[in-house]
């Protein structure tokens, strides 16, 4: 059937609303970015996340020509800092890196400013971390097999330590106890370095946290290193094996770190955003520095970071159902 004149005039007039939209949006992409550009971390200074920040933010200022503030909004396990970014400009000038309890922190808050899927949108994974299984001297194990024995003779009488209520120590320890069979009392402190501090006191005989809080506590022998996170060994810790090889290949936990932008951010700055973070993570130099925090670079497009946050979200999700944690 034949157009008729009327039906040509129309269809072009709406091809041309679409490229007149679409123009301020391709703009945009090709002059951004023309200002300083901010990356909120909801933690102190000092942290892993912190670090990731401030050593992504100085690559990206030289690889995109503009200033990279790390503003600190600091509270509420990352809370504070995501509902500033839910209420920024979807611009590409305000984004924020995160981590995987800030993630799990918003879905298990009762009462968030912000929805934490609609909200945001993924720009890339920036690398994985590592933890580290560490007990008390004074519990005689060497392995994961040895400490899952002596747990299930003992039923409720160990005490494992988390930096809070739903935070990633909690949760991957208590995907250990699932896999594992096993009942240890969980006892929440409020942040990791209280957690570490209570495993070298004795006040709890197991912790699973960042493997930089533990590493060097094993080298002078007041923690017991049995297994390590990832898939491969830790060159900091050769003699550690990784979970896999202790028998344990579920126990699969990553201390990851990511960025997300507004939700509403046009797609090509996202992308060209993504592209540079992906380039920057993996330079030798900036490889070499995070491998010494236990860390390997990561870099992946939007798609991919959120297929990946959606399994995260959903796994984690599995363990507080199944482990009938109460949100805070």
């Amino acid at each position: 059937m034949n157009d008729t004149a009327a039906q040509r005039r129309r269809r072009t007039q709406r091809l041309s609303a679409l490229m007149a939209l679409a123009l301020p949006i391709s703009g945009l992409a090709a002059d951004y970015p023309n200002k300083p550009i901010r990356f909120l971390v909801g933690v102190a200074p000092g942290g892993g996340t912190d670090f990731m920040a401030r050593l992504v933010a100085q690559r990206v200022n030289d690889a995109l020509g503009q200033p990279v503030v790390v503003d600190n909004r600091i509270g509420a396990t990352g809370l504070i800092a995501m509902e500033m970014l839910a209420k920024a400009a979807p611009d590409g000038y305000t984004l924020i890196v995160f981590n995987v309890g800030h993630m799990m922190s918003a879905h298990l808050a009762r009462k968030v400013a912000f929805n934490p899927v609609k909200d945001f949108a993924p720009v890339s994974l920036m690398a994985n971390g590592t933890s580290m299984l560490g007990v008390h001297p004074s519990i005689p194990v060497r392995t994961v097999r040895e400490l899952v024995a002596h747990a299930k003779a003992r039923p409720g009488k160990l005490n494992y330590a988390s930096g809070g209520v739903g935070g990633i120590q909690h949760l991957s320890t208590e995907l250990l106890k699932r896999e594992a069979g096993i009942d240890l009392v969980h006892v929440p402190y409020k942040g990791s370095g209280p957690g570490t501090l209570a495993l070298i006191s004795g006040q709890v005989e197991v912790f699973l946290t960042n493997m930089l809080a533990l590493l060097p506590l094993t080298k002078n022998g007041k923690v017991t290193g049995l297994a390590v996170t990832g898939n491969k060994r830790v060159a900091a810790a050769p003699d550690v094996p990784t979970f896999a090889e202790a028998g344990y290949p579920s126990v699969d936990v990553s201390l990851w770190q990511g960025m997300f932008a507004p939700a509403g951010t046009p797609a090509a700055v996202i992308d060209k955003l993504s592209r540079t973070i992906a380039t920057v993570v993996n330079t030798p130099d900036v490889t070499q520095l995070l491998e010494k925090q236990g860390a390997q670079p990561a870099g992946s497009t939007p798609a991919e970071f959120g297929r990946f946050v959606q399994h995260e979200r959903e796994r984690w999700l599995k363990v507080v159902r199944d482990a009938k944690i109460s949100a805070n």
